[in-house]
């Protein structure tokens, strides 16, 4: 009788997530750093990369997904977070991360980010804030400091900045987290939790846009120690968040609600579904 051998898992160490196209980024964008921790946090899940969809809207962190050998989506501008929802559901054994920048996020898209967090669905979303659109020269996002001025902005705008990471608890994200691009190990850890969380996660990093934005080189100085431990109820870490200076790294909020219930759907093929919407 022929000996049964058991295939062994194959360990994967972040290279094998790195695809082989080189990232355009901006020399010093932060977004480097979010991607190194990125495929870090994939290699200690220890997943294939086919078991993995990484799904993103417009905007230079919105490139990200070809950078990875996962599979990718390059959606529209705000849109990234429907469409994975979609993918998710109808495909539930996949691990779905959508990544995006501020503006993607939450100003075209800001009406689906907040019903993402309501949805409750599984999923991490990975939002890089530099509080400008860097890739349409530098006009101010709803993240930006109202004083901050340029040249498309020569007064500032003199409007308050959004506080996402409250708004999202608000909105009922149970898995809310900040963390630092100059800290790969540090935010691949924080990955690796919101990936492992059952149901929605966000993660808000802070990512130097230091072509538009270069006094944000000084942010490795600002970043800091947050919470020592997730706030046990919404409205303490919505009020952490609020009276936080912005640069506080860590788990902020942590909180169990009911994902949607999985629905066996019946295969259809594309002429059924073309047959029941005939007038």
């Amino acid at each position: 009788m022929d000996a049964v051998i058991e295939e062994q898992p194959v360990e994967l160490d972040a290279t094998a997530f790195k695809s082989e196209v080189k990232p355009i980024w901006c020399p010093g964008c932060g977004d480097f750093g979010v991607l190194s921790a990125l495929t870090r946090a994939l290699s200690a899940l220890a997943r294939p990369p086919h078991e993995i969809a990484v799904v993103s809207g417009i905007g230079c962190s919105s490139r990200l997904p070809a950078y990875t050998t996962a599979f990718g989506i390059h959606s529209l501008h705000g849109r990234a977070l429907p469409l994975a929802t979609g993918l998710k559901l109808a495909r539930p054994d996949l691990e779905v991360i959508v990544v995006g920048g501020d503006g993607d996020g939450y100003s075209i898209g800001g009406n689906h980010f907040l019903h993402a967090c309501r949805r409750n669905v599984d999923m991490l979303y990975v939002v890089m804030d530099n509080r400008v659109y860097g890739m349409t020269k530098g006009q101010p996002s709803p993240t930006t400091e109202p004083g901050w001025t340029s040249a498309l902005s020569p007064q500032g705008t003199d409007v308050a900045p959004l506080s996402p990471l409250a708004i999202a608890i608000s909105a009922g994200a149970g898995f809310v987290a900040r963390g630092f691009s100059g800290d790969p190990n540090g935010l691949a850890k924080l990955m690796v939790e919101g990936i492992q969380w059952a149901g929605f996660a966000l993660i808000e990093v802070m990512s130097p846009c230091v072509t538009f934005r270069p006094e944000q080189r000084r942010w490795k100085d600002a970043i800091h120690v947050g919470p020592e431990k997730p706030y046990p109820d919404p409205a303490s870490a919505a009020a952490a968040l609020l009276a936080d200076d912005g640069f506080g790294v860590g788990v902020y909020y942590r909180g169990q609600r009911p994902m949607p219930p999985e629905r066996s759907l019946p295969v259809r093929t594309l002429a059924q579904i073309e047959q029941e919407f005939r007038l």
